[in-house]
């Protein structure tokens, strides 16, 4: 079973997904929370697997009630942040703050409980669109050159992954990686997973972050 925690302050809304995700015979709502502060508190308490989460919430909102539950490190629940528009603001402070995925509030049900099942096996969820403006707001800012302990974290990578970090950081699907690198799904599947390993990043979202925040992905490159 999949634990889920939701965190929203409007009754309606959790009663509605509570709803929706309790027809799921291997999804179930362990918690709901009413701001961000509460679901922190609960999170520690009921130990879910996924965290369902609204970005805008009274107490603390969802980027540091996201801060606050992956600063745990491994063992964390992954953060779904659900957002109303794609250019909230808040989207690209939660990528930073922990979160695993995103997902607009007017997605169809099917699409919010593949998400769901997609963060618990370990993966990220981004949308294309998401993606792409993430990609771009990154590009705005001026990246960092690598500093010693971060040549050395790179200086752990094969010749092969670090190729993968920077189609990862451009945004790449693995699909595509295979198909630029000329390799199975697979094979680009197994090589993600020790980038992510070597580099102590939760998931690729965050490999993005890391390859724009350390200057390996230039605007346009």
């Amino acid at each position: 079973m999949i634990r889920v925690l939701l965190a929203d302050d409007e009754d309606l809304m959790r009663a509605g997904l509570r709803m929706m995700l309790e027809t799921q015979a291997d999804l179930v709502v362990v918690g709901e929370a009413r701001d961000g502060g509460e679901a922190v508190r609960l999170a520690g308490e009921v130990r879910p697997d996924v965290v369902l989460m609204d970005v805008r919430m009274p107490v603390l909102d969802g980027v540091g009630a996201a801060r606050a539950i992956t600063a745990v490190g491994d063992g964390a629940p992954k953060v779904l942040i659900l957002t109303t528009f794609e250019l909230d603001e808040y989207v690209f402070a939660a990528v930073r703050a922990g979160a695993a995925g995103f997902l607009l509030k007017r997605s169809p049900p099917e699409a919010l409980i593949e998400g769901i099942r997609t963060l618990a096996a370990g993966e990220a969820l981004l949308g294309p669109s998401v993606t792409r403006r993430l990609l771009a707001e990154f590009a705005r800012a001026t990246p960092v050159e690598p500093s010693p302990e971060t040549a050395r974290r790179l200086a752990r990578l094969t010749e092969r992954e670090h190729g993968v970090l920077l189609l990862l950081g451009r945004g790449l699907s693995n699909a595509e990686i295979a198909d630029r690198l000329h390799i199975g799904e697979a094979t680009v599947k197994t090589h993600v997973g020790r980038v992510l390993e070597k580099l102590g990043l939760r998931d690729r979202v965050h490999a993005v972050v890391f390859a724009f925040d350390h200057g390996l992905v230039r605007p346009g490159g």
